[in-house]
């Protein structure tokens, strides 16, 4: 992109700001620059490539449910910094710092409406959230959707994106793996849907509970999928793994997945789900 910023700063009533953030994005798959409008009217998927690029949860549910119109769910309170952690910055003013950046109160953010006249809880992780990282405040928002479902009759529709867990809160961010999984079975016992859509990036603790445990496991194409890194695996095991053994698409071949969907035919797909899996909880 050389010769772009060279035109750029050359022409001096080009707001730099506005014309290298707003007005192009670069893929993260194929390195190409999109016209940012063309990139969201696209459902923020690459024109090029058809990288799948990272959504928040307002964006998704903007997308997915009926009239764009939906129900937030409160957003649980939990013990924050529980153990007063400090790195490079205290725990508490990254906390500040992601939520003034997304205007969400943590990385997990659970909404109720309809998909095609069905009844459906969405929880969708943000990784733009300290990565999607998985403490408390995730847990336990997890949790809340999971039996707001179980109230509601309905599927429960999660939507995973992390880095795993949040390792400012220690071992008390792992014990929320257990925690999810009893949600899961509480899901079940209600006989009730839990289908899970993987992002880029899934990973970690997540990758290694919840995000594994839907009825219906679904993937965005191109997604990285993986519980820890490739030179961890390959030190580990003494050997040379394939170049894509860690995306969706390997994962599908390999079993491990249901399909992968991509994200214009998504709501579709979950529709058709909820009323194979859940036809008697038709929305009136």
């Amino acid at each position: 992109m050389n010769w772009f910023n060279n035109v750029r700063n050359r022409i001096p009533f080009i707001s730099k700001r506005t014309t290298e953030d707003t007005l192009w994005h670069k893929c993260r798959d194929c390195n190409q620059m999109v016209f940012t409008k063309e990139y969201e009217e696209n459902l923020s998927v690459c024109p090029e490539c058809g990288f799948h690029g990272r959504i928040g949860p307002s964006t998704r549910f903007f997308q997915l449910f009926d009239d764009h119109s939906w129900e937030e769910l409160p957003v649980p309170r939990v013990k924050e910094d529980p153990l007063k952690f400090r790195d490079q910055k205290k725990y508490v003013d990254r906390l500040k710092a992601a939520r003034a950046a997304t205007g969400e109160s943590d990385a997990f953010v659970n909404a109720k409406g309809t998909i095609k006249g069905q009844d459906a809880v969405i929880g969708v992780q943000d990784f733009a959230f300290m990565g999607g990282s998985m403490g408390l405040a995730v847990g336990e928002a997890f949790v809340r959707g999971a039996r707001a479902a179980v109230e509601a009759g309905c599927p429960y529709i999660v939507f995973t994106a992390s880095g795993g867990a949040r390792m400012q809160e220690g071992a008390l961010s792992l014990m929320q793996m257990p925690k999810m999984t009893v949600a899961v079975e509480e899901l079940r016992e209600a006989g009730l849907p839990y289908i899970v859509v993987l992002t880029d990036p899934t990973s970690g603790g997540v990758m290694a509970s919840y995000a594994m445990l839907g009825d219906v496991q679904i993937a965005e194409p191109k997604a990285l999928l993986a519980f820890t890194g490739r030179r961890v695996i390959e030190n580990t095991i003494r050997e040379k793994l394939p170049d894509n053994f860690q995306s969706a698409e390997y994962l599908l071949d390999h079993g491990t997945l249901d399909m992968i969907v991509a994200r214009k035919e998504l709501r579709d797909t979950l529709a058709q789900l909820i009323d194979f899996l859940a036809p008697s909880r038709q929305a009136a």
